[in-house]
């Protein structure tokens, strides 16, 4: 089933976006009075083909990874006498400015629209209470403690985990003083709380905010009993099975399904001891464990999951927004998101944050599935992040990409006449070759996450 979800998922993520993208395109030209040819969702073959009234070409083509707008332009075709004021070229510098900025803005207007009705959905969010301290750790040094709950991060509320890792990575790879206000049990005053940042996972692969400072969230006791298995992973290998009780890990006796999730984490290609109980007989195997990630984000895997528990209803938070206040957290989370995306890019270009967090198609796709599988409500979240990071991407000033032309129209417009074309050809070819080179590592990222 996650297969099929992993599917239908891409499909309708990449159809809904580039379709909305290049719609905004099509809909500004259209109103600037530009001859459309062709709009194109896809590449390659088409496998569906319809023409509208006013002559335009709608294609869905079979290879879904963009799509296209085709205008009339005398710098690709000659245009008739009775056409040229249809042509993309002949245009005011301000129209053509508002065509090409149409694509990324629809993806922003998109977002808010997922976001409006996500905040409408309505979602059940987990309280940040802290579950463990680790000893020397920074959270330690500022003195949080088990049993709190973190109720703000750089002075922003947070209602859940996920807000509370959203306002962590912010800030990697930087130093300073990072302010995290806390609340004990019972209750209703906030304490605050200073960490102490010194470039704060600067380079790390795949960095895990909440646990680089030190600390576990609060989950329900879930006993150490196996209910699912990697068909690749080492305890399969080992012939462990569903339905075995893991007692011991190196003759070190376990109390709950946690203790084993953070010592495996700790020995990264390792060779352990397990005993086990099956059937109500115990008995001992050996296996080595796996090893994922590089550097300080190596950790252990065994390959086996337990069946969740149940949360207590004090642990759990109702989110939802009316109609109206939806719209202000649509735009809030529209524009927090657009911000965290461009100081990403800022820090992977001087080094801040490893090149390696750039994801391509594979692991898009799989993040598409697995937010599917989960709901409507984390789908339509997923669209939202995606769809900013289509925009963002869109509007960076190199050429072959909207913020490229925009460059040149924008330019065009200080001095008064066009770039000359050979210096247009330069910038294209040297944004073809950045935009290349991106894509591959992107994709090269994706096969070692495999």
């Amino acid at each position: 089933m996650s297969t099929l979800y992993m599917i239908v998922g891409t499909l309708i993520a990449l159809g809904v976006l580039v379709t909305f993208h290049e719609f905004g395109h099509f809909w500004v030209a259209r109103r600037c009075g530009v001859r459309v040819l062709r709009f194109s969702v896809g590449f390659g073959t088409p496998l569906l083909r319809w023409y509208d009234r006013q002559g335009t070409e709608f294609v869905i083509a079979a290879i879904p990874l963009g799509g296209y707008v085709k205008m009339l332009d005398e710098r690709e075709v000659e245009v008739p006498p009775e056409q040229l004021e249809q042509s993309f070229n002949r245009k005011s510098v301000r129209q053509r400015i508002a065509i090409v900025a149409a694509g990324p803005i629809a993806n922003f207007l998109l977002a808010l629209l997922f976001f409006w009705l996500v905040a409408m959905l309505g979602s059940l969010q987990v309280r940040p209470v802290i579950g463990a301290v680790e000893d020397g750790s920074l959270a330690a040094a500022a003195g949080l403690q088990v049993g709190q709950e973190i109720v703000a991060v750089n002075d922003e509320p947070t209602t859940g985990w996920a807000a509370v890792n959203l306002q962590l990575v912010r800030r990697l790879g930087e130093s300073g003083p990072l302010p995290i206000t806390v609340r004990e049990q019972g209750s209703t005053v906030g304490t605050p709380r200073q960490i102490e940042l010194v470039d704060w996972l600067q380079g790390v692969d795949e960095p895990d905010p909440i646990a680089a400072l030190g600390i576990r969230p609060w989950r329900p006791a879930l006993e150490p009993v196996l209910a699912q298995l990697d068909p690749e992973g080492p305890a399969k290998a080992a012939g462990l099975q569903a339905g075995d009780r893991i007692l011991a890990l190196n003759e070190r006796s376990l109390d709950d399904w946690q203790q084993l999730v953070d010592r495996v984490r700790a020995m990264p290609g390792q060779r352990v001891s397990l005993l086990i109980e099956r059937q109500g007989r115990q008995r001992e195997l050996s296996l080595t464990l796996s090893a994922r990630g590089e550097g300080e984000a190596r950790s252990g895997y065994l390959g086996a999951g337990v069946e969740g528990g149940e949360w207590p209803p004090e642990m759990l938070r109702e989110i939802s927004f009316g109609p109206l206040e939806a719209v202000g957290e649509a735009l809030s989370r529209t524009w927090a998101m657009s911000l965290l995306t461009l100081d990403s890019l800022k820090k992977m270009l001087f080094g801040e944050l490893s090149v390696k967090n750039l994801s391509g198609p594979i692991t898009i796709a799989k993040v598409a599935g697995a937010s599917a599988e989960s709901g409507l409500g984390d789908f339509l979240t997923f669209l939202a992040y995606l769809s900013i990071s289509l925009g963002v991407l869109n509007l960076l000033p190199i050429p072959v990409l909207d913020g490229g032309h925009l460059l040149f129209y924008l330019v065009e417009w200080a001095r008064g006449r066009p770039l000359p074309e050979r210096v247009q050809g330069w910038g294209m070819q040297i944004g073809i070759s950045l935009v290349i080179g991106v894509m591959l590592l992107a994709l090269v990222n994706d096969l070692s996450r495999l």
